[in-house]
């Protein structure tokens, strides 16, 4: 099973991404924590990434794609989590998956209220030292979100692969939602 995770920053993504993956025994391919990875080490990649990140930019495309695009044949199953984040990335993936005969089998949205997703951002940088979710870099996240990443949802609508999810309420809540909705496949 190959399902497509997305939302605003501070959804939920990861920690359902996660949990969603072990339940399915399947990989959980996030592709934020492999670019902290790559900042992390102090790679050219990193470095580059880092750059854009800390602006609330999105990695542009290109360094992206190509990071992502030699996963996608190494599991039977993923969750992505984080990718695609652009309408050429969502493209890119299809035909990615097209190749390979496996195609995407849903994707999965996560609705939350912009207040709680800044409350949550804000709680986050706090517990874990985020770089990328200070005030200013939320703000600007939150509206590259909107500009480039909101579209993804209307593409997945055209194909009907979407399922969309109560973001709102414990993990344990939103995961029970999750669940429901992907056995019932609505």
């Amino acid at each position: 099973m190959r399902i497509v995770i997305f939302g605003p920053p501070g959804a939920g993504k990861g920690t359902q991404g996660v949990r969603l993956a072990e339940k399915l025994n399947i990989t959980h391919l996030a592709t934020g924590d492999m670019l902290r990875a790559e900042v992390a080490a102090g790679s050219k990649l990193g470095n580059l990434a880092k750059q854009y990140m800390d602006r609330g930019d999105l990695v542009p495309d290109d360094v992206i794609i190509g990071m992502i695009r030699s996963q996608l044949t190494e599991s039977d199953g993923m969750v992505l989590d984080g990718f695609p984040r652009t309408i050429a990335q969502a493209k890119t993936l299809d035909d990615a998956l097209e190749e390979s005969n496996t195609p995407l089998d849903r994707s999965i949205y996560f609705n939350v209220d912009r207040d709680e997703l800044v409350r949550r951002l804000i709680n986050r940088a706090t517990e874990q030292g985020r770089s990328d979710d200070t005030p200013e870099t939320i703000n600007r996240r939150m509206d590259v979100y909107d500009e480039q990443t909101a579209p993804v949802l209307d593409y997945y609508k055209t194909l009907g692969k979407v399922l969309e999810i109560d973001g709102t309420g414990t993990p344990d809540e939103v995961f029970d939602r999750l669940l429901d909705a992907v056995k019932s496949g609505s």
